[in-house]
């Protein structure tokens, strides 16, 4: 996978992680991710891009067992700033090279977070859950979060931006440019039956929902900061609005798969 991340690590957590926007999609994700998997139980997680450490560290601090790899070493370095934490270890990794993992430390999660997995194009996505089911438990599950190639936030922005040239651009099978802090970052995007499809011979699909139906993304951090009590509101929206039809016009979904 190119690594355009360097560039982007240092101002990601104000850019996103600390935003309010941020924070709010992440609390979704984390109340799904709870009801995926088993309470009271010490789970081995390995987590593919997991930038500057954020849901590595939510895990580790639960009592998992956690192995977070990215291939931004600059990344890698802000996330390991953060944390002493003794059930948590860090690796520098290309997404497309996990089969250098041992497939004989299985693990019960494989957590990508927040689009990690739209920096691959769809032959590259489907060799990804090929590898990654080998390095799972029998009963392990895939928990990962996606952007979707429907947003109507998306095309809401443009429209008003009078960028008409540009509405769906997410709706296409070929990578789109993305300008995240300065760097341009190609990514691709997917809807879960596109998910579904590529993963039949090797998971069953568990569950998808919406992350950001109502709540925006993060490019309108700026606009909402002033109108609180407005993002207040779609946040109490996106809480109610729990329905997986949705799914391909939020921002992002979380889908969650467990191996056959």
């Amino acid at each position: 996978m190119e690594n355009s991340f360097d560039g982007v690590a240092i101002d990601y957590d104000q850019s996103f992680t600390k935003s309010q926007i941020g924070k709010f999609q992440r609390e979704m994700v984390y109340s799904y991710v709870l009801n995926f998997i088993p309470r009271n139980t010490k789970l081995r997680i390995l987590e593919i891009n997991c930038g500057t450490g954020e849901d590595a560290i939510w895990f580790a601090e639960q009592g998992h067992e956690v192995l977070a790899t990215d291939i931004s070493p600059v990344m890698l370095d802000m996330a390991k700033i953060k944390t002493d934490l003794k059930n948590l270890r860090f690796q520098q990794l290309d997404i497309n090279d996990i089969d250098q993992l041992s497939p004989e430390k299985k693990y019960d999660i494989l957590f990508s977070n927040f689009g990690g997995l739209n920096c691959l194009s769809p032959s590259e996505l489907k060799q990804f859950y090929q590898t990654s089911r080998k390095l799972l438990k029998d009963d392990g599950k895939m928990i990962h979060i996606i952007m979707s190639k429907c947003c109507i936030w998306d095309n809401i922005y443009l429209f008003f931006k009078g960028k008409w040239k540009s509405l769906f651009r997410r709706n296409t099978t070929n990578p789109v440019a993305v300008n995240i802090n300065g760097c341009s970052i190609r990514t691709w995007y997917y809807n879960p039956s596109d998910i579904v499809s590529y993963t039949r011979d090797v998971f069953n699909l568990e569950a998808y929902y919406p992350i950001g139906f109502c709540i925006p993304p993060s490019y309108l951090e700026h606009f909402f900061s002033k109108k609180k009590s407005v993002l207040l509101l779609l946040v109490w929206l996106d809480r109610h609005l729990q329905f997986s039809i949705l799914s391909k016009y939020a921002d992002h979904f979380i889908i969650s798969l467990k191996a056959k």
